[in-house]
């Protein structure tokens, strides 16, 4: 990489990669836990897509039973530790405390959550659940990430045999690979899949489906097949130069970065990203914290209808990130590395189907940006590498297709949950689609247990 920006000092690496949300200290946590109001109408619970009972895993840890808190929280979340710190708390359970009616602080829900289960962690995992009388049948899951790893769990404890097959060297999907280590640790990721595993559940790490395993083996060793592997295909401009050296995907640069070889990591002195969300933020401040001497973000739209949550967008803006709203890239310049951006200038139309208004090419002369590194993040479509071989699946807008209540697609033996069913959603999402995918197949094959 040409002009790449200078290695920093270890004890720089520490700070800038330190947690932005540390931990409670256990005093801290019990006078956090008794500003709880335990609203009998749980409005944080409904807010939670997996309804974890947040009143009573708070009221444990006010009377200091973390073990029973963090019970309470693992029977409704089996990445209870991910969603604790990579969730946006904001926007979800502690955006829906009523405390925010009265203009004051939430209850600081996602630092409690990581309070018990870190607790759980480090005391080696207690056993706090007993699986199901084996039933002789056998769930195989195809991906280790979020939705992954709960419906094995929860198969599990109903009773069923459980593989998951995961590409992956490490289990964990974009848990493990694909979050800010200013957020979570590796460590972190992998501990929940432990604790997956100490249900019984295997998991073969390595082993692509359509590679390394055939669709048919899949098919004649397990009753019911869950698909939770995740999109996969990174979306490109398609435009001139986007194959030069220094030009990145988004997933690409921000696995590296979780690895913690920061060192290893060799970034440009000038940086831009290139779209308007979360990811696109974890990977322009993750390039700051490396070291990059000028990093920006190149949307198309404007602020107001960039998903990026707000308080990414801040984090961003302490990170001294520059934001370049409405341009877009029509090519990369360069002999062999990219060295430029050219850009035009975009104005905001008509409103989409989501309602957001459509960027289109406005009166302005084209541009140039100098940089020595180029960052994609616009998301993510589906890859259908072994979804091709699988008879009368049915795929809409780019997603499969499944009934919203089983999760279970067109084709009777496969289930499926996680991005590749919701676009790219939430991970407490996607631990909400596995557990109840476990349930749909549960319900498929013992139906009795569910007749009135």
């Amino acid at each position: 990489m040409k002009n790449v920006a200078p290695k920093l000092k270890p004890e720089e690496y520490a700070k800038n990669f330190a947690e932005i949300h540390p931990a409670l200290s256990p005093n801290a946590a019990i006078v956090e836990s008794n500003r709880c109001l335990y609203c009998y109408d749980s409005p944080c619970t409904r807010a939670c897509p997996t309804h974890i009972d947040i009143p009573g895993f708070i009221k444990k840890i006010a009377t200091g039973n973390l073990k029973g808190s963090a019970r309470r929280i693992l029977q409704s979340n089996w990445i209870a530790l991910t969603c604790a710190k990579a969730c946006p708390v904001e926007v979800l359970c502690e955006g829906a405390c009523v405390y925010n009616a009265r203009e004051e602080p939430p209850i600081q829900i996602g630092r409690l959550q990581r309070h018990a289960i870190d607790w759980y962690f480090a005391r080696g995992m207690p056993s706090l659940f007993v699986p199901a009388e084996a039933n002789g049948k056998s769930v195989g899951v195809i991906g280790g990430g979020a939705s992954g790893l709960s419906c094995a769990a929860e198969a599990a404890l109903l009773g069923y045999e459980a593989t998951i097959y995961d590409a992956n060297e490490k289990p964990g999907g974009l848990n493990t690979w694909g979050i800010a280590p200013y957020k979570m640790r590796q460590e972190d990721a992998l501990n929940e899949a432990r604790l997956v595993q100490s249900f019984g559940v295997k998991i073969r790490s390595g082993v692509r489906v359509g590679r390394d395993v055939t669709l048919e083996k899949l098919e004649k060793n397990h009753d019911a097949i869950f698909i939770g592997a995740g999109l996969g295909t990174p979306s490109r401009l398609n435009i001139p130069g986007e194959n030069l050296s220094g030009v990145y995907d988004a997933l690409e640069f921000i696995r590296r970065v979780t690895r913690r070889d920061w060192p290893a990591v060799d970034v440009g002195r000038r940086v831009a990203v290139i779209g308007g969300g979360n990811t696109a933020i974890d990977a322009v401040t993750e390039a700051r914290r490396l070291g990059a001497e000028r990093v920006m973000i190149l949307y198309r739209r404007g602020r107001e209808e960039m998903p990026a949550y707000d308080f990414e967008y801040e984090l961003a803006k302490h990170d001294e990130v520059e934001f370049r709203f409405q341009v877009t890239p029509v090519r990369f310049v360069g002999t062999d590395h990219v060295e430029a951006i050219a850009c035009i200038p975009m104005r905001l139309g008509a409103p989409d189907e989501k309602g957001r208004r459509r960027p289109e090419p406005a009166d302005g002369p084209e541009f140039q940006i100098a940089v020595d590194m180029v960052i994609e993040s616009l998301g993510q479509h589906l890859e259908e590498t072994f979804l091709g071989n699988i008879p009368d699946l049915r795929i809409e807008r780019d997603r499969l297709w499944v009934d919203p209540d089983t999760l279970q697609t067109t084709n009777p033996k496969y289930f499926a949950g996680g991005d590749i069913i919701n676009g790219g959603k939430e991970v407490v999402n996607a631990a909400a689609d596995g557990k109840r995918a476990a349930h749909g197949i549960d319900r498929w094959l013992f139906p009795e247990k569910y007749s009135e």
